[in-house]
């Protein structure tokens, strides 16, 4: 353990209570007695089930899916009360019924899944009313784990399928009937049981068992005092370390708000103790940990769910991530290190900092990560791929238990996995249900075409506009949902909108869920903000447009590589600069310009470099950032020239300052 006290100043009780004020997710009974034992018997279970079908192979899809369902409503309704304000432990008459309700519906579909395929479209009246029944189920379970924004906009697109045909102009349609829509929502294969749901079903559920384990061996932790050891004692040393730690951190976990809390309760009152405001400690907690979910191997599981949409392989989804996010951070990063040199705040003394040698010696909690990269890149599947992940992870966990006395994995910790890693599932689950829902009126409708095309129609075929028009509709859509449900709603809506005017399929969803992410620490709703000066103590507001001026360079970031693929590592001849011949060369340029214009935007927003800005040269280096980060050459070129000669400036100021 390090000199310094890392330890977090909340409890494990009071994260929650924070996280549960700002997540729904969070928003769980503090069970106790039978009902304790009883929700950690089905989550066992749930999760044993899962690993059994992965190694053994899955049930057919309907089976498959209806039980990954019925598993998650069934624990819902035993953790999460009908009311946010009940505060009681106890399981009450009506969530007896929704329970029953959930065990009928799901139970008809596994029973009957061969007689419902075959009279498709000829369904009977108790096949109505079961869907009618599932319908209503799905969507208070979701409201109970995942908030009132989910449901809210799945409840408006049922009723454009149920009223589309009242609407003017190309959103209309012919209407459909509360038959047609409640069983093509829940016995068809395009919208509850869609693909949403099969991912879920398949590997996204081991990826958070995977994920649980890897939190039981201590890794978080591990990570976070890594990054202290590397940035720590730099100038601005905790909020670089917290940029760092936050990047790893989205590997563990798929919930911006659940990052902040976790590695902000240990960052956030380092960053105050030397002398960053409130506001901008948590403003930077948030950015930095709501980009953890931009980070590959895992991206909150929708990288998973991002290769059925794409119908890419994962590792080219996975390293076509990786530079976009690696220039957020670079982004946030230059930001702090700005801030901090303006302010004069210098890090925390290296004999008070975690030992690098002593955290070189525990490197093999990382193991499992280099297991589930390597297996993916080698082209197993993503199940079989977290499924050793798991494997691998109770290996280290063990030999951890011995090597570190302090460490503890055990037998215990091993069922207690199973257990955590089914909890974290639910919202995951119910996320995709209900996007499920979004999706299956969207094809029921053909509304994604029309959108698509109201969209390009609005913005006359331009494809920087469109991009503007999109940028706006995936942060909107994004505010308040949970990272997988976020993605497939901008899938299914937005990122049509960008293919049809030419954009690469992978720039077009990876541009949709950038900005979906985004919307986290968008004012006014911006969750993981919130949860951030929570721990600060700070203005909530104050803290929102703190967070999205440090990620303001990084807004720009997918428009590069939307019209500059390359970044992408998208090397198709028809993208290349023919100005610069070599694909290589161009990302080599394209990456570098950007770099440099997300300091000229820093320092603009910041009016540091050096030494103070003039206010007069603020506006000039805005723009230049703005020409470095744009990809055509010539533009490109004279800011480099210009950004260059305003640095030369500026170091002389500083240093004149020095000598007088």
């Amino acid at each position: 353990m390090s000199e310094i006290n890392l330890k977090q100043t909340l409890t494990d009780e009071e994260q929650v209570k924070m996280m549960a004020k700002y997540d729904r997710e969070f928003s769980y009974r503090n069970a106790v007695g039978f009902l304790k034992k009883l929700i950690f018997l089905l989550a066992v279970t749930w999760s044993l089930f899962q690993v059994y079908t992965a190694m053994m192979g899955a049930l057919p899809p309907t089976q498959q899916r209806s039980a990954h369902i019925g598993f998650a409503l069934i624990l819902i309704f035993l953790m999460y009360p009908m009311f946010k304000s009940d505060n009681s432990n106890k399981v009450r008459w009506y969530d007896f019924i929704f329970i029953a309700g959930a065990i009928g519906v799901v139970s008809y579909l596994f029973m009957n899944f061969a007689p419902l395929l075959m009279r498709a479209g000829a369904y009977t009246t108790t096949d109505i009313w079961v869907s009618v029944v599932a319908m209503i189920i799905v969507i208070e379970a979701t409201r109970r784990v995942a908030g009132p924004v989910l449901i809210s906009v799945a409840g408006v697109f049922l009723l454009y399928a149920f009223f589309g045909n009242y609407l003017p102009g190309f959103f209309s349609h012919g209407g459909y009937s509360l038959a047609r829509i409640a069983t093509y929502g829940w016995i068809s294969s395009e919208a509850i049981l869609g693909i949403p749901i099969s991912v879920s079903a398949s590997f996204i559920f081991l990826f958070l068992l995977f994920a649980a384990y890897l939190k039981k061996t201590g890794i978080g932790a591990w990570l976070t005092d890594l990054a202290l050891a590397i940035a720590g004692s730099s100038t601005g040393g905790p909020a670089k370390a917290a940029v760092i730690a936050s990047a790893t951190q989205g590997t563990i976990s798929g919930s911006s708000v659940a990052n902040t809390v976790g590695t902000g309760s240990v960052t956030i009152p380092l960053m105050k103790s030397i002398g960053y405001k409130s506001e901008f400690a948590a403003a930077v907690e948030a950015a930095a940990s709501t980009g953890g979910q931009l980070m590959p191997p895992v991206m909150g599981a929708a990288a998973f769910i991002m290769t059925e949409f794409t119908a890419l392989p994962y590792i080219t989804i996975a390293l076509g991530a990786m530079v976009p996010a690696i220039l957020y951070f670079t982004g946030i990063f230059i930001m702090v290190h700005l801030e901090a040199q303006k302010q004069g705040l210098k890090g925390i003394p290296k004999d008070r900092l975690p030992r690098l040698k002593v955290l070189a010696k525990r490197a093999y909690l990382s193991l499992p990560i280099f297991v589930i990269v390597g297996m993916l890149a080698y082209g197993y599947t993503p199940m079989r791929a977290a499924l050793y992940g798991i494997f691998s992870t109770i290996i280290v966990g063990l030999f951890h238990g011995v090597y570190d006395k302090e460490a503890k994995f055990s037998f215990k910790e091993i069922v207690e996995g199973l257990e955590e890693g089914a909890k974290s599932a639910l919202p995951v689950v119910m996320a995709c249900a209900s996007a499920g829902i979004i999706v299956g009126v969207v094809t029921l409708t053909g509304l994604g075409i029309k959108f698509a095309h109201g969209i390009v129609q609005l913005s006359g075929g331009s494809i920087i506009l469109t991009m503007f028009f999109t940028m706006i509709a995936s942060i909107i859509l994004g505010m308040g949902m949970p990272t997988t449900a976020n993605y497939i709603v901008q899938a299914t809506i937005a990122a049509p909108a960008l293919v049809a005017v030419g954009v690469p399929i992978l720039g077009a969803h990876l541009f949709v869920f950038y900005f979906g992410i985004i919307a986290d620490i968008t004012p006014p709703v911006a969750l993981a903000a919130f949860a951030g000066s929570g721990i600060a103590k700070s203005n909530p507001f104050k803290t929102g447009v703190q967070a999205s001026k440090l990620a303001f360079a990084a807004y720009l970031v997918p428009f590069v590589f939307a019209t500059s693929p390359v970044l992408i590592l998208n090397f198709d001849p028809q993208y290349s600069n023919i100005l610069l011949g070599s694909n290589v060369l161009t990302f080599a340029i394209v990456f570098s310009t950007a770099i440099m214009g997300m300091f000229a935007i820093g320092g603009s927003i910041s009016g540091f470099m050096f030494t103070k800005v003039n206010k007069l040269i603020r506006p000039v280096m805005f723009i230049l950032g703005i020409g470095l980060i744009q990809t055509n050459f010539l533009y490109s070129m004279i800011s480099v020239v210009l950004f260059a000669m305003i640095l030369v400036y500026q170091n002389k100021i500083s240093k004149n300052e020095i000598v007088v």
